[in-house]
């Protein structure tokens, strides 16, 4: 599989497919009570910045589970997403399990969801998802509805490849 930023095998400015990877967080879509409407919305944004989703589960909000699915996607994907669990219920678990991995927070993210999102709705500010990294693998926490995701996605979808450039060791300048 080929993989997103710079390498020894990789010619200087030559980019590559960025290797997505999308978790769903939902009880009821893990049980298959409620259809996943947001790994369609997702795949297909993803597209735009040249992302190939090779990577799409749906989980119960658990923890644990959540923990260990980020670790180990985290060995194949460049950017995980995950869509659900960032909310204020008691089974919302999504920004805590991503906490427990990440090695750096990028809360910029975050706030720039946050930011957009209260021009749409106030109920944007009691959003706790959170953006970081594991190892060389960015992570973005997003809501749980296909319209939330879309929203959200859309405030940052430019900047991601540049991220994932970044992060998979780029020494290219930041500057336009």
């Amino acid at each position: 599989m080929k993989q997103w930023g710079l390498n020894p095998q990789t010619p200087q400015g030559v980019k590559m497919k960025i290797r997505a990877a999308v978790i769903i967080l939902s009880d009821k879509g893990s049980k298959g009570l409620r259809q996943d409407g947001c790994g369609s919305v997702l795949s297909a944004m993803l597209s735009r910045i040249d992302a190939d989703v090779i990577y799409y589960e749906i989980l119960p909000d658990e923890l644990d589970l959540i923990k260990a699915k980020l670790i180990e996607v985290s060995n194949i994907a460049d950017l995980i997403i995950t869509s659900g669990g960032t909310g204020l219920s008691p089974r919302d678990v999504t920004p805590d399990a991503t906490l427990a991995v990440i090695d750096k927070e990028i809360p910029g993210i975050s706030q720039a969801i946050v930011s957009e999102g209260f021009k749409i709705t106030k109920r944007a500010i009691l959003s706790r998802a959170v953006a970081g990294v594991r190892n060389n693998t960015l992570i973005i926490n997003l809501p749980g509805s296909p319209k939330a995701v879309a929203e959200c996605l859309s405030v940052i979808l430019d900047v991601l490849p540049h991220a994932v450039e970044k992060i998979k060791g780029s020494t290219e300048d930041c500057s336009r």
